[in-house]
Order: C-alpha cells, then structure tokens, then sequence
C-alpha cells in the first residue's frame, strides 16, 4: 500500500466512524436494551430458583428495581442490568446448575456492583423488594 496513493489504501478504514459519539450511543443503548429486556423474561423465575441460596435476596430485588427505574442515572441502570443478566444467565462461569456452589460467581458479580453503585438504590427500590418478596411468600 502506497501512501502516496490514495487510490491504493485499503477499503479496511472506517475513516473515523468508531469514533463517531452516536454511533456509540446507537449501539450501547441497543445493547442495553437487549440486555434489559433479557433481564425482566428471566429475573423472577431465577430469583424463586435462587432465593434459598443468596442470603442478600432483597438487595438482589432492589437492584432490579433501581435498574428498570428511569430517573436512575443511565451509568448505574447500565452496570445494574449487566450484574443482574450475569444472574439470570443460566450457564456462565459456575452453572446455576450445581445448586450450593451455582450462584457463588453470581453472588460475587452483584455484591461487587452493588459495593460501587449501592447509594443509588433506593428506599423506594427497597420497599418495592420486600413488597414483592412478601407476596412471593404468601403465594
């Protein structure tokens, strides 16, 4: 490749377009999208599965709740919705699976997102965590 030819460049440059702020956007927030939609088919059936499990069960709800709240910075719902598709994924580092050691990874990824994001979840979000454990118990 000459470069003093532009002709004979390679077609491989994107001239810029990695870099370019919307299209970043674009493709973060459909990934976010993905991800979030991902986590309210799978979250509650999950959290049945493992509410025996993780002694800190209602920090896991209220972290859902923060995620799918909008007025939640869009930085912290990002992070939240990424540990909580890690704990709704059934085959990641330990398969959910292998029932005492299934949810340890899972536990450790949430317990790390929630030590750098805790101050945004909310009372609310907690009030809505028990609310919803609480008929999850009656039923």
């Amino acid at each position: 490749m000459s470069r003093d030819n532009p002709d004979t460049e390679s077609k491989d440059v994107l001239d810029g377009e990695i870099i370019l702020p919307e299209k970043v956007r674009e493709h973060v927030k459909g990934s976010f999208e993905g991800q979030q939609n991902r986590v309210k088919k799978r979250f509650w059936p999950t959290v049945r599965k493992a509410l025996r499990h993780i002694p800190f069960m209602e920090d896991v709800v209220a972290a859902y709740y923060c995620a799918m709240d909008s007025a939640t910075p869009f930085r912290v719902r990002a992070a939240l919705i990424g540990a909580l598709a890690y704990f709704v994924m059934p085959i990641d580092a330990i398969p959910d699976v292998l029932t005492f050691v299934g949810f340890a990874d899972d536990a450790s990824v949430l317990l790390a997102v929630f030590a750098l994001v805790g101050p945004h979840i909310k009372d609310t979000h907690r009030e809505q965590a028990r609310t919803a454990l609480l008929d999850h118990d009656e039923t």
